[in-house]
């Protein structure tokens, strides 16, 4: 067998065991026997670049970067669907389409929760994907949708010419609980839910981010189909289904007395399915009827989506349990006798922060009316205070840590209150991973996986404890070897001579950032002057506010942090501020805000090489702001500069600012 060959069977074969894996959701093959068989297809191409194919499964992983979405004209437009609230409504418009029509039969399927696609082949090769946009023009999203492994790049059995297919790019449930659940780790912020967080890595400019987000995709409709003719939906959706499309279920109904069995069938059963739906889509079976009813200027006449009314129900609350999470934020939940909504059986309801709790009065022992709208988590609407039993009390938040008892304090200007525990076991994978990351103590190698699996297994109890591992420890780890353990204890050993500014920046002190931290080891030298500062000598330091201050001095006091700094210096981590050597100064007095998406530096690189140059960056748009660098979908900020009259210039313009 030729290189030709072997490659075409192997691209064939992955093809197959990947429509296995994420469209029938039935592998055939282990992960290891996959990743193996796609090492040797990338050698293949690799030595033989002439074969690379666009269908090829190495071409899915992502690589260009854009600086914008191209405009897309839809061949034919995408329609958005007129809403139903009621099944009145829906006997209404099965008159309206009877009228016309006569006898009509529909298709009912879940309305999946995500963002409208339209994904084109020319004789069966996928060569462009838009988003919806506003019907008639979206975004070229190709580079993306390349991602989506449950979209053929290139169909079987094909028709010649143009086929445009319809479908929803969503991100499971289980995709997203895990991103969520990394990102809090890392100490970034959540997406609200998945359709949020679909919508936003579709429209990744790097689709690298965009692949490692791992979004999936139901095709539910055939919007153009060259030298093909077809007499049902059902039988469009049926074709590409046979086509290794992951299409959506659907089930035909003969009136519309089947369709709403349907539909609460549906909303019975929604916590099963592994995507968000907010509703129900009913429509005509027949494509000639469609022709007959046509639409108006907004929607079809022939479908409908149903929208399932938000489920309220009375219960009672049993207990107020604080949460700590890996960020530090306590977040309280009521406990609630179990009562039954929307398809789940709800024993807990979030009450937010205590701004929530005191703005409602939400006390234990009360009967509360809880919400649970679509697939968000339960919360609490309103409090019956009528049937409030004798001696209740209001609720508020502990002061001390439920989990390590530290000091909590409440974030300057929002309704967060967080722990301040620098060993806190609840916020320890996420210190460490802060304390590691690139900006602070800089371990490479040192992620969140890693993280978690050295806690674990017991081998740190605070990130101080990362000094005091050997090589064989962490070999013994899972998916650690004696190579990638030594690498790591070699990047532990290298980071003691970190500057203090770097250090004070992975101690994870509130509202100490990069930029404050690098002004405290300026002004004071050492850790130990820091330490024994008082507020009002810290509020000197420029960056430092009234709060920070109080912030760093509480900080120092704790016995959490008193142990952690001991492990520090006990195991000969720097301490000082390096001596600072003559520099270019020509953003002396300056400072930058950075907004929107830059290409060619991340925020932190572009912060440093300001303060390389004497300047400051800021994360807030004042009078007193030089220049606000402006990258793509700038908002807020972008508007604010205007506003005030500040100087907005492109990356460009910065990157010619700093040669």
């Amino acid at each position: 067998m030729n290189a030709r060959e072997e490659l075409e069977a192997l691209k064939k074969e992955l093809n197959e065991h990947s429509y296995k894996y994420y469209v029938l959701d039935s592998p055939t093959i282990s992960d290891y026997e996959y990743d193996m068989k796609m090492q040797r297809l990338k050698k293949l191409e690799e030595e033989n670049p002439e074969l690379i194919t666009p269908d090829s499964p190495t071409q899915r992983v992502g690589g260009a970067v854009l600086s914008s979405f191209a405009p897309v004209t839809h061949a034919v437009p995408l329609e958005s669907l007129n809403d139903v609230f009621s099944f009145d409504e829906l006997y209404a418009f099965d008159t309206r389409v009877k009228a016309a029509l006569g006898d009509a039969e529909y298709v009912v399927e879940p309305k999946i929760d995500g963002l409208s696609v339209a994904v084109e082949y020319e004789n069966g090769v996928f060569v462009r994907g838009a988003t919806r946009g506003d019907g008639v023009t979206g975004e070229d999203v190709t580079e993306n949708l390349k991602t989506v492994r449950s979209l053929p790049m290139k169909i079987e059995n094909a028709p010649a010419g143009r086929l445009i297919v319809r479908g929803e790019v969503y991100m499971s449930k289980k995709v997203f609980h895990a991103l969520n659940e990394q990102r809090e780790t890392e100490g970034k912020t959540l997406f609200a839910n998945p359709r949020n967080a679909a919508a936003g890595s579709l429209r990744q400019l790097d689709s690298k981010v965009a692949a490692s987000r791992r979004l999936d995709i139901l095709v539910f409709n055939i919007q153009l189909a060259e030298g093909i003719n077809f007499e049902t939906h059902s039988e469009t959706l049926d074709y590409l289904r046979e086509r290794k499309f992951k299409t959506v279920e659907y089930k035909k109904c003969t009136d519309i007395a089947d369709c709403i069995e349907r539909i609460e069938w549906l909303g019975d059963n929604r916590d099963k399915l592994d995507f968000d739906m907010d509703g129900a889509v009913i429509k005509l079976n027949s494509l000639a009827g469609r022709e007959v009813l046509g639409s108006t200027s907004k929607a079809p006449r022939w479908a409908v989506a149903y929208k399932y009314p938000p489920e309220k129900k009375e219960t009672r609350v049993v207990d107020i349990v604080v949460q700590v999470g890996r960020t530090g934020v306590l977040t309280p939940k009521a406990v609630v006798e179990p009562v039954r909504l929307a398809g789940t059986t709800v024993t807990n309801a979030t009450l937010h922060n205590q701004d929530f709790i005191d703005e409602k009065d939400i006390r234990i022992g009360d009967t509360v009316v809880v919400q649970k709208a679509g697939e968000i988590i339960p919360e609490v609407l309103e409090v019956i205070k009528s049937k409030r039993p004798e001696n209740t009390v209001p609720y508020h938040i502990p002061d001390k840590c439920p989990v390590c008892g530290a000091p909590v304090v409440r974030d300057e200007g929002a309704a967060a209150s967080r722990c301040q525990g620098a060993e806190c076991p609840a916020q320890l994978v996420r210190h460490i991973v802060h304390f590691a990351s690139k900006n602070a103590m800089d371990i490479d190698g040192l992620g969140s996986a890693l993280a978690k699996a050295l806690m674990e297994n017991g081998l740190v109890h605070s990130p101080g404890d990362l000094y005091y591992l050997d090589a064989q420890q962490v070999a013994a780890l899972d998916r650690m070897g004696k190579k990638s353990s030594e690498n790591l204890i070699d990047a532990i050993e290298k980071s003691k001579g970190s500057d203090l500014s770097r250090l004070l920046f992975a101690l994870g002190i509130a509202q100490v950032g990069q930029s404050a931290a690098k002004s405290l080891a300026e002004h004071f030298k050492t850790l130990d002057a820091i330490e024994s500062a008082s507020p009002e000598e810290l509020t000197a330091v420029d960056d430092i506010g009234e709060v920070t201050a109080h912030n760093i001095a509480g900080w120092f006091s704790q016995p959490q942090s008193q142990h952690l700094l001991k492990l520090l210096r006990d195991a000969g981590v720097n301490t000082k501020s390096a001596d600072k050597t003559e520099s270019d100064g020509r953003f002396a007095g300056m400072t930058f805000v950075l907004t929107g998406a830059l290409s060619k530096y991340t925020r932190d690189e572009a912060a440093e090489i300001i303060a390389t140059f004497g300047g400051k960056a800021s994360g807030s748009v004042s009078k007193k702001t030089t220049y606000v660098v402006a990258g793509e979908n700038a908002g807020s900020k972008l508007k604010k500069a205007q506003e005030l009259g500040v100087t907005v210039i492109s990356e460009d313009d910065f990157e010619a600012m700093i040669k």
